[in-house]
């Protein structure tokens, strides 16, 4: 079976659900494909930053997304010398309309970019439909084969977006090469029942060679604990009693919570930092993580996406809907992306070379008395890295014609 489309865009993420139902709005026929029945997937970036809040309400999605449960996160604290904690991310002194991040199940969120699409005449969305290869002519990527509930599909399209992931199919398909990074760590992502005594704040804790962070919930807590790479099977061979003493060392309220978890509620997350060298081809373009996979550190993978996908919704959507869409039009992307990208990667090396050192530490993590006491003295310095976090090195506004009041 073959049909025809204006765009296509593979995976319906939050930079594919973004860029479709972006370009829908600009005039431009989007079909998106999802391999998966639903987005019911724990673990799946949560975070929502004032950028991609400060969108929603912009595309008049604010009031829908307010349905939503979620917590609030405005502030990131560290420990310090007199066992007091020291605020060093302070999203509550921006200047912005959501000076807070947003804790929300990514299945409601994409849910709800799913009933905006569905009201858009041009939007297209296809769940349980895999894409199994991209059809090339002439050197120029013109669609895709994929699987779906009713058999063996071709779909056409002048331009396909790749928003598949980190382990992008299309990407590899079309050749295209990754500059990857060394990472020294990945991530148990779990949940422990109860609640934290400061609703509105994460605070790591260093538990004997452990990092926990710790981010409250409504009626839980979601619990990231870093361990050094490749440390997952040894870890998972000293027991699950061992594992429950660290999660009590790090959170001690949690001490009742604990006893019910087994190990096989701890997912492992293998983290990747990579980029793609070249983000295009002809008829071809890789946003998201298909063209950076990012570090969890921060929780800005997901925000970052999102900028990828407005910032093609407004370079690509004049030129898909005239037909005039060109390479230079595809290369404008990824030179606009660039700097973003480079700026959060860097950070996260930089972090990750931290994270290295303090998981060698078998004793107690503090921050350092100078940097604690400039936090201290200068309260305004924590809404520098607060810029970074929420906002981002570059804010991408969505088209007009995409636009809601």
């Amino acid at each position: 079976m073959k049909s025809t489309t204006g765009c296509i865009v593979v995976g319906g993420g939050p930079a594919g659900m973004v860029a479709g139902l972006l370009l829908a709005r600009c005039g431009v026929s989007v079909t998106v494909l999802e391999k998966h029945s639903d987005f019911l997937r724990d673990f799946r970036g949560d975070t929502i930053h004032p950028s991609t809040l400060q969108l929603l309400d912009e595309l008049g999605l604010m009031e829908q997304f307010e349905q939503i449960q979620f917590n609030k996160v405005s502030q990131a604290q560290f420990p310090a010398q007199d066992n007091s904690p020291v605020t060093v991310v302070d999203l509550s002194k921006l200047h912005h309309p959501y000076p807070f991040i947003a804790l929300a199940p990514q299945w409601d969120f994409l849910d709800l970019l799913a009933r905006a699409g569905e009201a858009e005449e041009n939007f297209t969305l296809r769940m349980n439909c895999e894409v199994t290869d991209v059809l090339s002519d002439l050197g120029k990527i013109v669609g895709v084969q994929y699987t779906g509930p009713d058999g063996e599909h071709e779909i056409r399209a002048d331009l396909t977006i790749a928003a598949d992931g980190r382990w992008s199919r299309i990407r590899d398909s079309a050749g295209i090469a990754m500059k990857d990074y060394s990472v020294p760590i990945d991530v148990w992502w779990f949940k422990v029942p109860g609640a934290l005594k400061r609703e509105f704040t994460l605070s790591p804790a260093f538990v004997n060679g452990r990092m926990f962070v710790l981010i409250p919930r409504t009626g839980y807590v979601q619990t990231a604990m870093i361990l050094p790479k490749g440390m997952d099977t040894e870890l998972r061979a000293m027991g699950v009693d061992a594992w429950h003493d660290s999660i009590i060392s790090a959170a001690p309220e949690l001490a009742g919570s604990v006893a019910g978890l087994k190990l096989d509620d701890a997912k492992l997350l293998d983290v990747k930092l990579n980029r793609a060298r070249k983000w295009w081809q002809p008829g071809l373009l890789c946003i998201g993580d298909s063209a950076h996979a990012m570090s969890p550190v921060g929780g800005v993978g997901v925000n970052l996406a999102v900028q990828d996908a407005v910032a093609t919704a407004r370079l690509l959507a004049e030129p898909l809907r005239e037909s005039k869409l060109t390479e230079q039009h595809l290369a404008k992307v990824q030179f606009r992306r660039t700097v973003p990208t480079l700026v959060v990667q860097g950070m996260q090396r930089v972090m990750h070379r931290g994270l290295k050192q303090v998981l060698k530490v078998k004793g107690e993590i503090i921050l350092p008395d100078p940097i604690a006491m400039i936090f201290r003295r200068f309260p305004r310095l924590s809404a520098v890295p607060a810029r970074l976090l929420g906002v981002g090195v570059l804010r991408e506004r969505p088209p007009a014609r995409a636009r809601r009041n």
